[in-house]
């Protein structure tokens, strides 16, 4: 078992196969709202993902970003979680970032013009 020294670091290692499981997908959000019912701030999310997977919901914790920057904007998230109700709304799929220097999400997206759609690889 790998054990690393820096805090932050994952504990252990895991086969490629195991990343290989986790269905990773470009989408462009379509529609944004306020997410009132839940205690910490979120959004709703519509996202397209093309045509394969479609159009799915997400409660995403981004308050950082306002609704119209949101609106348009291309995100990774994880399409093959089990959906998950939060409060009166199912949440579909993870949108998927990492922490500023404050703890608020960042999305993360490619440097380069790509299909909606397409795996992470």
């Amino acid at each position: 078992m790998f054990k690393s020294r820096h805090p932050h670091f994952c504990d252990y290692m895991i086969k490629l196969e195991d990343f290989q499981k986790v269905d990773i997908r470009l989408g462009k959000i379509l529609e944004v709202e306020d997410f009132k019912e839940v205690r910490k701030p979120a959004y709703k999310l519509k996202i397209d993902f093309g045509p394969e997977i479609g159009v799915k919901k997400s409660s995403a914790q981004i308050i950082n970003y306002s609704k119209k920057e949101l609106k348009g904007k291309f995100v990774l998230a994880v399409v093959n979680f089990p959906p998950k109700q939060v409060a009166n709304f199912m949440s579909e799929v993870l949108v998927v970032g990492v922490p500023d220097k404050n703890g608020d999400c960042v999305l993360l997206k490619p440097d380069k013009e790509v299909d909606i759609g397409v795996r992470l690889y």
